[in-house]
């Protein structure tokens, strides 16, 4: 029996990326493990989201935070541990899509990140964090950035 392979549901995904922000946040406060984590966020925010998404993508920057912070710090325009809670929580979370999940396009993951930024971060946060996941994302997904651009110039 061959599995279909279905299109993720954007909604469900975005709604994923916003508790995966809150959840960050939380683990960067009190580092409670991935199964507390998980069982917090279920109870309320993970309602019709992208429960399987957000635990990998979760346990991803759990498990190799001291990896991404390596590849976002030389991005940076200040240490890591000067960022604010919710700059450093976007910028890990959207580097694991950004490193680890190719089958989303770097726009898609970019663009996400910026809104939840707005949403949850200071005031002109949006910004410094666009900037940052630019660079990451010409880093990291050299191939289809360029053709991106190359499109653009067409």
């Amino acid at each position: 029996m061959t599995e279909t392979k279905s299109k993720p549901n954007i909604w469900a995904r975005r709604k994923a990326r916003r508790a995966l922000v809150q959840a960050a946040y939380q683990w960067q406060f009190d580092a409670a493990d991935l199964a507390l984590l998980h069982k917090q966020f279920a109870e309320s925010a993970l309602d019709k989201a992208d429960d399987k998404f957000f635990l990998e993508i979760l346990a991803h920057m759990i498990n190799h935070c001291t990896e991404l912070d390596q590849l976002l710090t030389p991005l940076l325009d200040r240490p890591m541990n000067q960022l604010d809670l919710v700059e450093r929580g976007v910028l890990r979370l959207a580097a694991v899509e950004l490193s680890e999940r190719i089958d989303i396009p770097y726009r898609v993951v970019i663009d996400e990140y910026v809104e939840l930024t707005k949403v949850f971060g200071s005031a002109d946060a949006h910004k410094f964090v666009n900037g940052v996941l630019d660079r990451l994302a010409a880093q990291q997904r050299q191939v289809e950035v360029a053709a991106r651009h190359g499109k653009q110039r067409e």
